[in-house]
């Protein structure tokens, strides 16, 4: 009899174990994804951007609906900023692995005076390829600019490598829906925007 109890109290408790551990999976699966960037509630269509990218082909923000888009600003002449963003930018690609078929980098210059885009090709290839770079006339930059409120302003340092661009060093993410979602101020943690854009790709 003892061991009967025993083992009824055993068989019991472990239930009772499967019970709890059924309900904190379900409450874990249950909770809502929190996002480490910086949340827009509620999401903004995210403004048209229309331009020639640094291959001459007309690039349609509008057109890359259904996959999630990283944007960034910066200048091929930046000395800090702009590789590191880059750089980050391309180790998120590669771990995304097969899922960075549902994503889109690109990179607009804030520099369009010396960004030419054989200039900007040539740099996106020290990072990837197949990142999009977008250049153009000052007065088509603009608009694009004020849309997603990049502050750009140029700086003479008075050496020989000419002036440097100060300018907003976010990166902003686009769903797959096209609303502008989340923002990250430079040095964001990668595997923080890793993790978003990973969740963004699955919605």
């Amino acid at each position: 009899m003892r061991r009967m109890k025993k083992r009824t109290l055993f068989v019991g408790g472990g239930a009772l174990l499967g019970v709890i551990l059924l309900a904190v999976g379900w409450q874990a699966l249950a909770r809502p994804y929190a996002y480490q960037g910086s949340l827009i509630e509620p999401a903004l269509p995210a403004a048209e951007i229309e331009s020639l990218d640094q291959h001459g082909n007309l690039f349609r923000l509008s057109e890359q609906r259904g996959k999630v888009v990283l944007l960034a600003f910066g200048y091929t002449n930046c000395p800090d900023v702009c590789p590191t963003t880059l750089a980050q930018l391309k180790q998120i690609k590669n771990q995304l692995g097969e899922q960075a078929n549902d994503a889109q980098f690109v990179f607009i210059t804030v520099d369009p005076e010396r960004d030419t885009p054989q200039r900007l090709q040539l740099y996106l290839e020290q990072f990837d390829p197949s990142f999009i770079g977008i250049s153009g006339n000052r007065s088509d930059l603009e608009p694009i600019w004020q849309n997603y409120f990049v502050y750009q302003a140029k700086r003479d340092t008075g050496s020989a490598a000419g002036y440097i661009v100060d300018h907003t060093s976010r990166i902003y993410a686009i769903d797959k829906a096209g609303n502008l979602r989340l923002t990250y101020p430079y040095e964001s943690g990668q595997d923080a925007i890793l993790a978003d854009v990973r969740h963004l790709i699955q919605e």
